[in-house]
């Protein structure tokens, strides 16, 4: 191995040597030809770089970084310049102990992240002036089209057409546009002050618009309301620091995005999109939300709330299929308001504003005529040639937007100077004036409520309390810092510090997403790049980088389909076969795209039943557009009739929608564009190394067969022939989604190489196997392929156990926390087990740590069987064990506090203690808090908190 591949690949040499004998294989060689079918397996070399040193990676980043022209950015539409404290940037952004925490599924080890996402809830509540906000969405024009959708549930019985304000950012219209469509909704975008249309269900103003200008809306929202009709509106965080928020205009739902508290605009994402909205609608909401319940002390602790991964609830009836939010970012934008407070962000609001009102006055003084006379931080300015002044601009490095054929857009920002002014009005031909410059927001529209009025938000001034803050958060989770996260499913592997090293460089951190391509060559070049190594290792023909989420790809993947299909004439097929097994996300992507789920039984193996598959294909087969299904499947097992499940849709007229999550277990051995399907999406948050930073960010590009290459997403607003093709309508903000993350799977697959990445896949493959065979004397492992063997991740049974002693798979998941591990995927696929995926990156050491934990778990519950101690009195039961319960006056369990402290000796020298014992999720659902907390309710317990009833 080389030595990247080496440093990222966990198992020794010799390691791998004395695993393969205890699975039962002579070699590397060996055990995939077991494991892995013939029918799918692929000798293809592949037109890979590399393998690059980790120094040879970064000069080569380096020099795409530094063909990128970063001007000083004034376009807007929604992307600001920011500063990011350097202490959340050094402590946070560029800590693993933040980045690699995995989704706060298991709340009692994810309290400090959970904190964190409930401060950007507050945040964003207060900002708005709405009763409840989630814990982030994926960009802005997302979070729109998830409240256009959210709105229609609620406005069931009104008519089909939502109203979108013309002054909306204009990739947030086609984003809305697309989502819409398959829908069956109608987008009209006009003035709404024009009046709203008969059959309105739903309206999105703009709050500033794209333009500046900074209305009214109260009247037109009551008028909505009384013509039956909810109003969205789409506004801008540092703004409401100073104008009247939504909320208080009486509106139903305010989106937006978060990027310019701290967030680097990083050529469009990731960022943190926000939707806030009544209380009423709370249920309704999109995405994750963070309450408060409490645990068995009665302790305050935080968990997700209301069930709010919606597909896995309502499946095939879902309107969102939003899986991965952008908890990182919104992070990163929470501890930007904790650190500058209410009184910061208003002086950095007030800042910018009148560096704007200066701005302006200079042009009028000048001559020049503006097209508002309102304003927040945008101005667009009545020009004879854009071009031209854009283009003097440019002379200077600075970027600006042309609006129309008569008018140049200018959006100040946290960073802009005085002399950035100065030159401003040089560029519009305008001497600078001197005297006083008028506000550009009315008078009726000055914030005088109050926001952000908890302690959180008034503490952390100093660099040290900050520092300290984020350190003692930190302490309270367990990430891939501390231990391996075995979730199956999720492929939680190293993310390798000079992989992310670049992500935070100027060149690739501060470009806008609309910047002239001719600027973006560094981008252009890496994102050709990239596109090329993902289809050439997956066998397909092309590639688009543009969903940023795997459930995005999803969507995105499925729009193709049909793009095509109604291309030859086939429009009518709507039919999704999607087995029993699958993701919740692959039902509600299928409805999304206007398709009808079938659901295809799977067999007691877990596989997918081919007779019931031909059955269903042949009962709707002149209507059938795909199926869905995920391989390696879901169950963990290569199945081996995956080539003949392709050939029955295909027959059928169908397409094979691959869903890719567990590509992991298939890089250089197989590629699924090859063995029958026609379309993945590709998870660079999983296989190709991107972190999954608490919950998002993540990147789910879709690949696909050449006769699908011509309906890869579009974006409107790039029209260069270098920009993304004529397909499918936008499916993210960004022309590229995410691309800001992208030196990411960039460094990963340049310095792992062909045969890296191929050993990478191998050797997951041998540590699941390892595993699966080192549990299997304890626990029954559910499901194995032909030869007895596991894919990548396996799936171990409770069922059995909980029978014969009551204990739960819950029960040994928080009993691993007081090991000091992250627990595995609890009740997916299957209801009562446990799904371990260890990743290629964790090495046989910390492999056995968790198996010795999982044997000596299965040793109390052996105690529990013998009679030894009653279920409800154990450790078990009772677990996780927080330092707080263990050092207690009395103790009155049935057990020492040693043991369940200490169950094995090396915790003494190495012990993770949880902050709150087992939480009550039945509580949490029942009461409802989703905003922080007074301060003592952290010291006194819930009974200092009065939660609303559900």
């Amino acid at each position: 191995m080389t030595d990247f591949a080496a440093r990222h690949i966990g198992p020794a040499p010799a390691d791998l040597t004395e695993m393969l004998a205890t699975v039962g294989a002579a070699s590397m060689e060996e055990l995939i030809d077991q494991a892995v079918p013939d029918v799918i397996r692929s000798n293809q070399d592949h037109d890979l770089p590399g393998p690059l040193t980790e120094t040879e990676a970064l000069d080569r980043l380096r020099e795409l970084a530094d063909r990128n022209e970063v001007f000083t950015s004034m376009i807007g539409m929604g992307y600001s310049g920011t500063i990011l404290p350097s202490v959340i940037r050094r402590n946070l952004l560029e800590n693993p102990g933040w980045y690699s925490a995995y989704t706060p599924y298991q709340p009692e080890i994810s309290q400090g992240r959970l904190e964190a996402l409930i401060n950007f809830q507050t945040m964003v509540s207060d900002l708005t002036g709405m009763d409840i906000a989630n814990a982030s969405l994926l960009d802005e024009g997302t979070a729109a089209a998830e409240a256009m959708a959210m709105l229609k549930r609620v406005e069931r019985s009104s008519g089909p057409l939502f109203l979108v304000d013309e002054a909306t950012h204009p990739q947030t219209i086609e984003v809305v546009k697309t989502r819409a469509e398959p829908l069956g909704l109608e987008v009209v975008v006009a003035d709404p002050y024009d009046g709203i249309p008969d059959g309105t269900f739903g309206v999105l103003l703009s709050y500033p618009g794209t333009t500046g200008a900074v209305r009214d809306h109260t009247e037109l929202i009551a008028r909505a309301h009384d013509a039956g009709a909810l109003v969205a509106v789409a506004s801008d965080l540092l703004a409401l620091a100073l104008i009247i928020p939504p909320g208080e205009m009486a509106a139903d739902v305010v989106v937006g995005s978060s990027q310019r508290f701290g967030v680097p605009m990083m050529y469009g994402g990731p960022h943190a999109g926000f939707i806030a909205t009544r209380d009423d609608y709370k249920r309704q909401l999109p995405g994750r939300m963070v309450g408060v319940s409490k645990d068995q002390e009665g302790r305050m602790a935080l968990r997700l709330t209301l069930q709010t991964r919606e597909q896995h609830i309502r499946r095939e009836k879902a309107t969102s299929n939003i899986c991965t939010a952008q908890v990182l970012l919104a992070n990163i934008a929470g501890m930007y308001g904790v650190y500058h407070g209410p009184d910061g962000l208003t002086r950095i609001a007030v800042t910018v504003h009148e560096l704007t009102s200066t701005l302006a006055a200079g042009l009028m003084a000048g001559g020049l005529q503006l097209r508002s006379d309102t304003w927040f931080d945008t101005i667009a300015v009545e020009v004879a040639d854009p071009t031209a002044v854009i283009a003097a601009a440019a002379e200077r490095r600075i970027n600006l937007r042309r609006v129309d054929a008569t008018a140049v857009g200018v959006s100040l920002d946290e960073t802009t100077t005085p002399s950035d002014v100065a030159t401003l009005l040089e560029v519009f031909g305008v001497e600078a004036v001197a005297g006083d410059a008028a506000s550009g927001i009315p008078q009726g529209l000055v914030r005088s409520s109050e926001f952000m009025t908890h302690p959180v938000f008034h503490t952390f001034r100093s660099e040290t309390e900050m520092m300290r803050y984020l350190r003692r958060l930190q302490d309270a989770d367990i990430a891939l810092d501390r231990s391996m996260i075995p979730l199956g499913s999720c492929t939680m592997k190293l993310n390798a510090a000079t992989e992310l090293i670049p992500i935070t460089w100027a060149g690739f951190s501060d470009m806008h997403p609309y910047a002239p391509l001719d600027q973006a060559a560094g981008y252009g070049q890496l994102i050709a790049e990239l596109e090329a190594w993902l289809a050439d290792i997956t066998g397909y023909a092309a590639v688009s980088l543009q969903p940023n989420s795997g459930a995005q790809g999803e969507f995105a993947g499925l729009l193709a389909i049909k793009a095509y299909q109604e291309s030859i004439g086939e429009g009518h097929r709507d039919v999704c076969l999607i087995p029993a097994s699958a993701h919740g996300t692959n039902p509600a992507s299928a409805t999304m795209a206007g398709m009808r789920v079938v659901v295809v039984k799977t067999d007691e193996d877990g596989n997918i039943d081919v007779g019931d598959l031909r059955n269903r294909a042949a009962e709707h087969g002149d209507d059938l557009a795909a199926i869905m299904v995920t391989y390696p499947s879901t169950h963990g097992v290569f199945e081996a009739s995956i080539v003949e499940v392709c050939d029955i849709v295909h027959e059928a007229g169908g397409q094979v929608y691959l869903d890719g999550a567990n590509l992991n277990a298939m890089v250089g051995i197989a590629e699924p564009g090859s063995f029958g399907s026609d379309v993945s999406h590709l998870n660079l948050h999983k296989t190709f190394a991107i972190p999954h930073g608490g919950g998002g960010p993540g990147v789910g590009p879709i690949a696909v067969r050449e006769h699908l290459a011509d309906f890869l997403p579009r974006h409107p607003l790039v029209t260069d022939q270098t920009g993304p093709g004529d397909g499918v309508g936008a499916v993210a903000s960004a022309p590229w989604g995410s691309a800001g993350i992208l030196p990411i799977s960039w460094a990963y697959i340049a310095m792992l190489g062909e045969a890296g990445l191929r050993t990478a896949t191998e050797v997951a493959i041998l540590n699941a196997n390892y595993i699966a065979t080192r549990l299997a004397p304890h626990y029954p492992v559910l499901y194995t392929g032909a030869n007895g063997l596991v894919a990548h991740e396996c799936i171990i049974d409770i069922r059995g156990i909980q029978s014969e002693t009551d204990v739960t798979n819950e029960d040994v998941a928080k009993r691993l926390v007081d090991y000091g591990f992250h627990a595995p995927t609890m009740s997916f696929p299957v209801a009562g087990t446990l799904m371990i995926e260890p990743t290629e990156s964790e090495s046989k050491y910390e492999l056995d740590r968790f198996c010795d934990a999982m044997i000596a778990i299965k040793g109390e519950i052996e105690s529990i069987a013998a009679g030894t101690v009653a279920h409800a009195d154990s450790m078990l039961a009772n677990s996780p064990h927080p330092a707080e319960n263990l050092v207690a006056d009395e103790w009155d369990r049935a057990y020492a506090r040693e043991e369940a402290a200490y169950p094995v000796a090396g915790l003494r020298q190495d012990k993770y203690w949880v902050p709150v014992s087992r939480i009550d999720n039945a509580y949490g659902d029942r009461h409802i808090v989703c905003a922080c907390p007074p301060m003592e309710a952290y010291l006194d317990g819930m009974d200092a908190i009065e939660p609303a009833e559900a």
